[in-house]
């Protein structure tokens, strides 16, 4: 039976879908984008400010599940121009343990939700 994970600590979805589904020990997670849950506002200005809260909005929803980042095995980073890989690997960098870091692959996409920069989705394991 799958878990439905929610937490206000990040963002709420904005379209139908949940934030993350737990099935078993495997918890997959929606993309998050940098909308600050305290504000609702998107940080869009500066891309590590704006990759810095899309990762806290994945810490957030990886807490609620009982995780943390070194439980991710796979990271999906979707951004809008891969001239800014380097700022938001740069930041990215900060949450993990290099030599633990998971899987992940970075694609350039034509256009995001609310037409943001970065968003990032996560598998994870307990």
């Amino acid at each position: 039976m799958k878990k439905i994970i929610q937490t206000n600590n990040a963002p709420a979805p904005i379209g139908p879908y949940n934030q993350a589904v737990l099935k078993g020990n495997m918890l997959y997670t929606s993309g998050q984008i940098a909308i600050d849950p305290k504000t609702d506002n998107l940080i869009t200005d500066d891309i590590k400010a704006e990759t810095k809260m899309v990762m806290e909005n994945m810490k957030a929803v990886l807490a609620e599940a009982g995780m943390t980042f070194e439980n991710v095995l796979k990271s999906s980073i979707f951004i809008s121009d891969m001239n800014n890989f380097a700022a938001i690997n740069e930041v990215y960098a900060t949450y993990f343990n290099e030599a633990t870091a998971p899987a992940r692959e970075t694609v350039e996409v034509a256009n995001l939700p609310k037409f943001v920069n970065v968003e990032i989705s996560m598998i994870a394991s307990l």
